[in-house]
């Protein structure tokens, strides 16, 4: 199967590349992927663990080996002779110029970047070099999977975003103050017939106009923003003060990241859709809402070691007030690249099985998973096991 990554050149979409190719050459195993577990048996016949990579970018560098290099550089997140043993099938990933539009001052931080609204080019130009570019890499087997840099909130327009007839009317209008990269993205997509995941907490998919138009053309389409670390942990985590009859009284979630996300983030504008999209969670979980403090700062060495501290104070038998804390330290791309190959797997097996528009059964993956309230990690791995099993049980 081939994979289109937004993002194409990021240190998540780079690992992804990289895992995928080592394990095809058995240089590697396949611990950390959700799609290789025994639960999952058979979905090799639909979706091959077999990859082929393309995307777009706006870090123009030479090939994606080049920019993987200049990742594991900064992160030394794997032994160096994984990298240099997958050389050849990096060097042949070049990606295309993207879009950046309403993206945010924190994009400024990526260093020097090249985009085709640079260019002059008007939304409809935007658009069609963006079809152009992914009709020719992609097949009947192609997913687009947008790893980019967080987006600050969308300008919300119920006349453009709550229709695909106003969505493409701003398109021909060329209304850019109300359009995002994201949006664009998905937009093609949808409208070229690929699955599509946003695996952001970007805006995407996500409005009434895509999902509209991922019914239209019979795609199907999941999101937002991959769920990998401390919210990971988070909605796994309180379900079980919940299962006790314990009240959550306040949680304070501190996170600090380096790299390039962590430079972006580092933006007001920006970092706002990512602390909503990680604050939400405990009220969709728990029905109530505890006092909550979600903080991310930009820490530059630590690079890609995303930790977040986490304090949790509950109230149990007799009104007693109890403290829990736990530390998160990984690497992000180490946890997230997997999940890139799983979504997009889980994808190409609902194409393939009729599923069509948001497939909210993959809300497992997601920290703000549309159109579903399960956001108890249990109860999404119980939803996604049953999900696949009914599908492949089908003729």
């Amino acid at each position: 199967m081939k994979i289109w990554l937004i993002g194409a050149y990021g240190i998540v979409s780079t690992t992804a590349m990289i895992g995928a190719e080592a394990i095809k050459k058995g240089i590697t195993s396949r611990i950390g992927l959700v799609s290789e577990l025994p639960h999952f048996e058979g979905l090799e016949r639909y979706a091959p663990f077999s990859f082929e990579f393309g995307g777009h970018e706006i870090r123009m560098l030479d090939n994606a080996y080049e920019a993987a290099k200049e990742h594991w550089e900064l992160n030394r997140h794997f032994d160096r002779e994984i990298l240099e043993a997958v050389k050849e099938e990096l060097e042949s990933v070049v990606a295309k110029k993207g879009t950046a539009l309403n993206c945010g001052s924190g994009i400024k931080e990526l260093g020097d970047i090249k985009t085709l609204e640079d260019e002059g080019l008007s939304l409809a130009e935007i658009v069609l070099r963006i079809e152009e570019d992914i009709k020719s890499f992609a097949d009947d087997e192609t997913v687009v999977v947008n790893v980019a840099s967080t987006e600050p909130l969308p300008r919300y327009s119920e006349e453009y975003h709550g229709s695909l007839e106003g969505f493409e009317r701003m398109i021909d209008e060329n209304r850019k103050e109300f359009a995002s990269a994201s949006m664009l993205y998905a937009y093609s997509a949808l409208k070229l017939g690929l699955p599509y995941a946003n695996f952001t907490p970007s805006c995407g998919s996500s409005i009434p106009a895509l999902k509209e138009l991922a019914e239209k053309n019979c795609v199907p389409h999941a999101g937002n923003d991959g769920k990998t670390g401390e919210t990971m942990v988070k909605t796994t985590l309180a379900p079980m003060f919940a299962y006790r009859n314990m009240e959550i009284v306040g949680w304070m979630s501190y996170n600090i990241l380096g790299d390039y996300d962590g430079k972006v983030l580092s933006a007001r504008e920006n970092k706002e859709s990512k602390v909503l999209s990680k604050d939400k969670v405990l009220e969709k979980m728990l029905g109530y809402s505890p006092y909550s403090i979600t903080e991310i700062q930009y820490f530059p060495s630590l690079a890609d070691n995303k930790t977040a501290f986490d304090f949790i104070h509950f109230r149990g038998f007799l009104g007693k007030l109890m403290k829990f804390y736990f530390i998160w330290d990984a690497v992000d791309a180490i946890v997230a690249a997997p999940l890139i190959l799983d979504i997009a797997r889980f994808l190409l097996f609902a194409k393939k099985k009729g599923v069509k528009g948001v497939v909210r059964e993959l809300a497992f993956f997601f920290k703000s998973p549309m159109d579903t309230s399960v956001i108890n990690t249990h109860q999404q791995f119980e939803v996604l096991k049953e999900w696949y099993r009914k599908l492949r049980e089908e003729i």
